[in-house]
């Protein structure tokens, strides 16, 4: 058994979220101890890592206890718990690519401006270097 202590420094979440979670529901089998602390079991650990999951790529806590509440109905929820995994999937593969496409721009930037530096030139992208310019013909 775990401590919110220790499943927080193990899983790397704050005690504050774990805490969070377990009064949303999150965690249905959690046990207390004589003091009346959480105790986490390993499969309790299998909870808060796909709480932790969806709720990375983004998934409200309303649909995360609706996942919940369907694992506690059973095998019958089966389907519906399936197409909440995919589209949540799908919905981490979006933000992924919208990621990716960011990533090239930096890289470019960051191109662009180790250009400028190596080669001692101005930014010819800076509106202010634009201005300097347009003042100066003037």
């Amino acid at each position: 058994m775990y401590t919110i202590k220790e499943v927080a420094e193990k899983l790397d979440i704050s005690e504050h979220t774990l805490r969070f979670w377990a009064k949303s529901g999150f965690f249905p089998f959690l046990t207390r101890d004589k003091n009346n602390f959480r105790l986490f079991s390993d499969e309790d650990l299998g909870w808060v890592r796909i709480v932790k999951c969806l709720r990375k790529v983004g998934t409200d806590n309303k649909s995360i206890k609706r996942y919940i509440d369907l694992c506690l109905v059973g095998d019958s929820t089966i389907a519906e718990r399936y197409n909440i995994i995919k589209s949540t999937k799908k919905k981490a593969l979006d933000e992924m690519d919208e990621l990716k496409e960011q990533l090239k721009m930096l890289d470019y930037k960051e191109n662009y401006y180790k250009n400028l530096i190596k080669n001692h030139l101005q930014d010819e992208w800076n509106p202010l270097n634009n201005m300097k310019k347009e003042k100066q013909a003037s």
